[in-house]
This record gives structure tokens, sequence and C-alpha cells, in this order.
């Protein structure tokens, strides 16, 4: 029997960091992304997010992948934004997301961290967040 548990921090924003993910609606969004991601068989351990972004952790399973799983996640929760009429204009999903792997050590501690985006953001923009993790992790994004 295999066993696989791969805990991944996945990060994406809105199509140019729109803050199109109003409060008014941003919870019922989440709702049904853990929905969707239960029917797809996605283990999604915690949501939150802010005006222009959301963060996921997530165990992959033994047939899964970031890519697939991002893109799964990405592209059904665009569908029911767009088909309910949330916001003005056509919503979608900027390409990129920025995903790292959490050591079981740190997984309450990362789940922690995406319950509190809301309080995080009235202190810190998602700018100011992706410039640490840039920082943190080594990396730089495309210009």
């Amino acid at each position: 029997m295999s066993f696989v548990k791969i805990w991944i921090h996945l990060v994406f924003a809105t199509k140019n960091r729109e803050p199109w993910l109003k409060k008014e609606f941003r919870y019922d969004l989440f709702k049904h992304i853990a929905e969707n991601c239960l029917e797809k068989e996605i283990f999604l351990q915690a949501i939150n997010g802010y005006a222009d972004h959301l963060h996921c952790l997530i165990s992959l399973g033994k047939d899964q992948n970031i890519a697939k799983i991002s893109q799964l996640i990405k592209g059904e929760s665009s569908f029911w934004i767009n088909k309910n009429n949330l916001v003005s204009e056509k919503f979608s999903w900027q390409d990129d997301y920025f995903a790292v792997s959490v050591s079981e050590s740190q997984v309450d501690i990362v789940i922690n961290y995406i319950k509190n985006q809301e309080n995080h953001h009235l202190k810190k923009s998602f700018q100011e967040e992706v410039d640490e993790f840039m920082i943190k992790y080594g990396w730089q994004a495309n210009k």
C-alpha cells in the first residue's frame, strides 16, 4: 500500500493582483474551493487569503502534482466566480503560483499563518509578503 504525505504551501494571486476577492464573498469562495477539492480528492488542510491572493495548505496524493492541483483549483474557482457574477469584469487568476514544501513539524505554524491572513494583511501588503518569500526561499519573480 502506497503512503505519500507531502505538504505544500500553495499561493496564487488574482490576475494583475486586482483586489477582486471582496470580503462579501471571499469565505463563500473558500468554502466552495474546499468542497471542490473534496470532490476531486485533493486534500486541502487550510485555505484563506485576502483581496488579491489565496493561500492553501495541501497534502499531495500519490498520483497528484502541484501543477495539476493548481490548475484544478484555479480553473474551477474562476468558473464559479464568473458563473455567479461575483466581480464586475471577467475574473481570472494569474498563471504563476508559489509553492513550497512544508515539513510535518511546521504544519501547525503554516495553518495558523494561513488562518490569520486578514489580520496579517492589515499590516503588510501582498507585495511585501511576496518580497519576504523571495528572500526566505531564494527565488526571483519574472519581470
